[in-house]
């Protein structure tokens, strides 16, 4: 189940669908829809058409109307489709519905985002964790979904006596999932007594945006190889090393990138992954300044960092890519010292808004990196004066 249902390599253009309902601005959707589109091709997959409808609700047959169905089968028809794109879930009918009248693929934002997951995940934990999400997004939609599935390659087994197919895929993933549960449970109790194990040492754990370069960052903190790329989700697992900075030493954690609607049974099976921001000391809260709509992401972070119960703990933000912010903003033309003071007034305006507690870097140009790590250190020691006051003093 863990492999990836839709082979992208195989299946270069997409279409992406997204419906404007009651209570939703344009530009939001259209925001979603370009995450979408990078989320599709992080995937593989090339965008060749968008879609918007404005509904007050979704259809409950096709999600979209009869007519925006149309004019996407006629656009479909046109130009060489693999593969429709929904940014919103659908259910099994709707899967259904929507692929007998286009006679295409189609899936959904969290289908695309479960395939990526799938297709990253390294570890036993990872693998464990996202089959059991797939799972749980399959078993409310197995009515209408047997091509669906049949494309996923599942196994299906023999029918009972007296029982329709319907009822024995639905007895056989919900004991699949009963399965994964008690495995992921075994899994999370050998990573705790692992955490355990470590001793008495601060934690400090990487968050934030997915693609806001943490793995670049926790590569030039603890001088690892931590695996990194310019795509969303490119790092699943979580990656513990042991920092020293100035003779203090320290444990440096990557988690796994938030993300806006997030499915939610992902969020559920990746809880024991994030138990690493839960029981971390310190938070370094990681930001693409460069994106236009950081102020966004940062929402979203904070979201989830209150979802679980973490957002009180000491937090650095670090604003990265602020190279790539400075060519996103300013005009070659602009005089140096006009740019100089608009830094200042940027920087100034979120060191009010953090308590100081933030630091501008590029970590691709390695630009500012001293004062991440300086800020880092006292952080890190002041935790040790305060939580092993008799370890502290070995570590100045």
């Amino acid at each position: 189940m863990i492999e990836k249902k839709i082979n992208y390599t195989d299946l270069i253009n997409v279409v992406l669908v997204a419906v404007i309902q009651r209570g939703q601005q344009e530009q939001e959707v259209n925001e979603y829809l370009e995450e979408l589109e990078f989320l599709a091709e992080t995937a593989g997959a090339v965008t060749i058409k968008k879609f918007i409808q404005k509904l007050d609700h979704p259809d409950s047959r096709t999600f979209v109307g009869k007519g925006k169905l149309q004019e996407i089968k006629d656009f479909t028809l046109q130009k060489k489709t693999d593969i429709v794109i929904f940014d919103d879930e659908l259910t099994g009918s709707q899967i259904s519905n929507i692929e007998k009248e286009l006679n295409i693929a189609v899936i959904d934002r969290s289908d695309l985002i479960l395939d990526i997951f799938a297709s990253r995940a390294q570890t036993a934990q990872a693998k464990v964790q996202v089959e059991l999400a797939q799972y749980q997004y399959i078993l409310p939609r197995l009515k209408g979904m047997w091509k669906h599935l049949e494309r996923q390659g599942a196994g299906i087994g023999s029918r009972g006596p007296g029982e329709t197919e319907i009822e024995t895929d639905r007895r056989i993933v919900k004991d699949k999932i009963s399965l994964l549960r008690k495995r992921l449970e075994a899994i999370d109790k050998q990573s705790f007594t692992q955490r355990k194990d470590r001793g008495e040492f601060i934690r400090v754990a990487l968050v934030g945006y997915t693609n806001v370069g943490k793995s670049t960052i926790m590569n030039l903190l603890s001088k690892s190889d931590v695996f990194a790329e310019n795509k969303l989700f490119a790092t699943l697992d979580t990656t513990t090393r042991k920092v020293v900075l100035g003779h203090t030493p320290f444990l440096l954690s990557d988690t796994v990138g938030f993300i806006r609607k997030l499915p939610h049974h992902l969020i559920e099976s990746f809880k024991s992954t994030l138990d690493e921001v839960r029981e971390a000391d310190v938070l370094l809260h990681v930001v693409d300044i460069s994106h236009p709509k950081y102020e966004e992401q940062i929402a979203v972070v904070n979201k989830t960092l209150q979802e679980l119960k973490s957002f009180d703990k000491p937090l650095i933000t670090v604003f990265n890519k602020m190279d790539q912010y400075e060519k996103n903003t300013f005009d070659q033309w602009l005089p140096e010292e006009v740019k100089e003071q608009l830094l200042y007034e940027l920087k100034e305006r979120w060191k009010a808004q953090t308590n100081g507690n933030c630091v501008f870097i590029s970590a691709t140009e390695k630009t500012n990196i001293k004062e991440l790590r300086q800020i880092v250190l006292n952080q890190v020691r002041n935790l040790y004066q305060q939580k092993y006051p008799y370890k502290a003093e070995f570590f100045y």
